[in-house]
C-alpha cells in the first residue's frame, strides 16, 4: 500500500524540519549565526496514465492522466544570510561586520576558514586570534606596550602608546566575499570552509568590492527569530502527526482487507 511509504517519507521530512528548527533555537545566542531552513521536493511520480495519451476507446486525448506521487524528499538546508542586530560590547577587539563579508582565519592544518564572529582575542604572542585561538589573516601582532587599539570601518588597526600622542598603524583587517555564500560548508565553531558551490573567496578591503564595513566595539547577534521558529515548530509537529494518522488509517484499511470473509 503506497500510503504507508508516502506517509513515512512525510514523517521523516517533518522530523528533519524539527531538527533544523531545534538547531536554530539552540543557536539563538550564538554570535553571527544565520538561521537555517529545511527545504523539500516531491519524489518522482508513477505514471498510471500519462497526460496527452490517446484514449483507446474513442481516440480522444487525456487532458490530465493519472500521476501518483510517491512522497517527499529533502532538497536542501539553506542559510538565510540576513544581517543580525549589532550589540555594543565596548571591547577593543570586538568587531561586527556591517554588510557582506567574512573574516579569514588560518586553521592548524594551514587551511583557510571564514567567520562572521568578530569576538577576537589577543594571544600570548600578541597575535589577533579568534576565540578558538586561530590567527586572523593577515596576521596582526599587537605590541606589548600598546595601551589601547582602534579599528576604523576600513579595517585599519591602530595602536595607542603611553609615550606617543598619535596612534600607530599596526595592520589591516580584510574581508572575504563569495559569489554564493550559501554554498559555504559549515564546520562548527562559527567557521565556514570554501567549496566549489561557494566559489573562491575575494579578499578585499572592507567597504570595497561590495563588502561590508567593520564596527569596533560591537558584535553581530544571531538572526534567529524565536517567535517564528516556535511557530514553525508547531507547524512541523502537526505535519508529523497528520502523517502518522495516515499510517494508522492505512494500517486499518489493510486490517479490514485481511479480515474479509
Amino acid at each position: 500500500m503506497r500510503a504507508l511509504k508516502i506517509a513515512a517519507t512525510g514523517m521523516a521530512a517533518q522530523q528533519m524540519r524539527v531538527e533544523t528548527i531545534s538547531n536554530n533555537l539552540a543557536n539563538m545566542s550564538t554570535t553571527g549565526y544565520n538561521t537555517r531552513r529545511a527545504e523539500f521536493a516531491d519524489l518522482h511520480y508513477q505514471q498510471m496514465a500519462r497526460p496527452g495519451t490517446v484514449n483507446a476507446n474513442d481516440g480522444t486525448v487525456l487532458p490530465t492522466g493519472v500521476q501518483l506521487g510517491l512522497g517527499v524528499r529533502p532538497a536542501a538546508v539553506s542559510v538565510n544570510l540576513a544581517q543580525g542586530a549589532l550589540s555594543p560590547t565596548g571591547g577593543d577587539l570586538d568587531v561586527a561586520i556591517e554588510g557582506n563579508g567574512y573574516l579569514e582565519v588560518t586553521l592548524p592544518s594551514g587551511q583557510s576558514a571564514y567567520t562572521r564572529d568578530g569576538a577576537l582575542k589577543r594571544s600570548a604572542d600578541g597575535l589577533i586570534v579568534t576565540s578558538d585561538g586561530y590567527p586572523v589573516q593577515p596576521e596582526i601582532t599587537i605590541p606589548d606596550d600598546a595601551r589601547s587599539l582602534s579599528i576604523n570601518p576600513a579595517g585599519e588597526v591602530y595602536a595607542y602608546f603611553r609615550d606617543a600622542a598619535e596612534a600607530q598603524l599596526i595592520g589591516q583587517l580584510n574581508l572575504a566575499g563569495f559569489t554564493n555564500a550559501k554554498g559555504l560548508e559549515a564546520m562548527g565553531s562559527n567557521l565556514f570552509l570554501e567549496t566549489e558551490a561557494s566559489g573562491a573567496g575575494l579578499i578585499s578591503t572592507p567597504g570595497q568590492d561590495g563588502l561590508g564595513t567593520l564596527r569596533q566595539g560591537y558584535l553581530e547577534d544571531s538572526s534567529v527569530d524565536p517567535v517564528r521558529e516556535v511557530t514553525e515548530l508547531i507547524e512541523a509537529q502537526r505535519g508529523y502527526e497528520l502523517n502518522s494518522k495516515v499510517i494508522s488509517a492505512a494500517d486499518q484499511m489493510l486490517g479490514a482487507t485481511t479480515q474479509v470473509r
